[in-house]
Parts: structure tokens; sequence; C-alpha cells
């Protein structure tokens, strides 16, 4: 970068300026994944509580489904 483009970047931080505000940024990006991890931790606890139930499949390919089913012929 010449003189020219450097009057033209706008103000220089010093490294050291710089360094600190890359750090206050991964500081508030690692607190964002945390609550997100605290989110999403919460939320396998909700789900683990709750029984599994099995999703009816037709088996056969016979098998008809049961009437009653919406838009099912």
């Amino acid at each position: 970068m010449d003189d020219s483009e450097t009057k033209s970047a706008g103000r220089i931080e010093p490294a050291s300026a710089l360094s600190e505000i890359a750090a206050r940024c991964a500081d508030s990006n690692l607190l964002d994944f945390a609550a997100q991890l605290a989110g999403l931790a919460e939320d396998l606890k909700a789900l683990s509580s709750r029984p599994i139930e099995p999703i009816p499949t037709l088996g056969e390919p016979n098998d008809q489904p049961e009437e009653g089913f919406p838009g099912i012929i």
C-alpha cells in the first residue's frame, strides 16, 4: 500500500488496538456460541424425557392404510 492508499484508507489502528478488538470479538463470539450450546442442551434434555414412539409404516406391499386417513384413498 503506498502513501496515497494509506491516507484514503482512513485512520490506522496500532497493532495492539487491533489485537484487543479481535480478542473482544472472539470473546463475544464464544459467549454467543456457549449460549447456543446451552439452549441446545436444554432442548435435548426435554426431548430425552419424552418416550420414543414408532412411526407407522407400510411393511408389506399388500398392506393397506387404515381407513380414515385424510388424503389417502
